[in-house]
């Protein structure tokens, strides 16, 4: 595929369709008994499944062999990242009122929340060196150590995910098992590459 600007306009349009709904509900009163928690839920929920999707992206394109999808890698990192800071404004904004002083005591006495902060603040460096320009200026080795980082953002937002919930874990297991699929692949691909490259198909014997 030479030209993805349709696929990529697709997949932008798309991605912001969560939020759209989200104001939807918003301006129609519907967000339940507790909208600052549904808010709060919503967008640190989306910030993990995209930083998961952006994570396939590579996985995908070498098994299915489509080289063209590592072009939307980017677009779907900087999302997560968009949702990672909405997730954290809601909390700041609507919780703490932009109560600084209510907002440290608040992670010094509830660890996932300093697990979270700790994940979003991960993501930054990503977010800024996400331009052709920054690749350039860092260089391309350079910039692929630093983005391994989102492994670790990853892992600090499924964590913060698992504590915040007390009873039902489902979902943040799902997830956690989910990036650790993810992570095994990266690993035996750099480690074990034979086991993940593709073997050419063999060739039929010629009929007699």
């Amino acid at each position: 595929m030479k030209d993805i600007r349709f696929a990529r306009f697709v997949v932008f349009i798309n991605a912001l369709v969560p939020l759209v709904m989200l104001g939807w509900d918003g301006y129609h009163r519907n967000l339940g008994a507790n909208p600052l928690e549904f808010v709060t839920h919503t967008t640190g929920t989306l910030t993990l499944v995209f930083l998961l999707i952006s994570l396939a992206v590579t996985p995908l394109r070498k098994i299915l062999g489509l080289p063209w999808l590592i072009r939307f890698r980017r677009m779907i990192g900087l999302y997560a990242f968009f949702y990672g800071a909405l997730h954290l404004t809601a909390y700041v904004w609507f919780d703490k009122f932009f109560n600084a002083s209510a907002v440290v005591e608040d992670t010094l006495k509830r660890p996932f929340i300093a697990v979270g902060i700790l994940g979003f603040f991960l993501m930054v460096p990503l977010a800024i060196t996400s331009t052709n320009r920054m690749v350039k200026r860092i260089g391309g080795k350079r910039w692929r150590q630093l983005h391994r980082v989102v492994y670790l953002a990853a892992a600090a937002g499924v964590i913060h995910y698992w504590m915040l919930v007390k009873a039902d874990t489902r979902l943040p297991v799902t997830f956690g098992a989910v990036l650790a699929i993810l992570l095994a692949y990266r690993l035996i691909n750099k480690y074990l590459p034979h086991l993940t490259e593709k073997r050419p198909a063999r060739a039929e014997a010629p009929p007699q």
